[in-house]
């Protein structure tokens, strides 16, 4: 769900398949690169780093890294919901296979 509102807000499918490597991509700029190591931390260890916090504040205000916050770990519990419940994907997110 999240890649098709993404394609609709404008992100490419070059963008999304390379968010594994966002960090040396030429594909995102600095603020989406702040977001994005800002989201990996939350999600691969529960906190944020200091100097991932402080990049973060210098792109986004207070009220916006409350909000990036929020919607980051809402999508982890919607996540972890749908494993849970063994939800299955509804093909909206076109992936490729390895």
């Amino acid at each position: 769900m999240n890649s098709a509102v993404s394609r609709a807000d404008g992100v490419g499918d070059r963008q999304l398949e390379a968010l594994s490597d966002y960090r040396g991509s030429e594909l995102f700029n600095e603020r989406e690169r702040a977001a994005l190591a800002f989201a990996e931390s939350i999600t691969m260890g529960n906190t944020v780093p200091d100097n991932v916090f402080q990049a973060a504040r210098l792109h986004f205000s207070e009220d916006e890294i409350v909000e990036l916050t929020a919607t980051i770990v809402w999508e982890i519990a919607v996540a972890k919901f749908n494993r849970a419940l063994e939800i299955e994907s509804q093909g909206i997110c076109l992936l490729k296979r390895k």
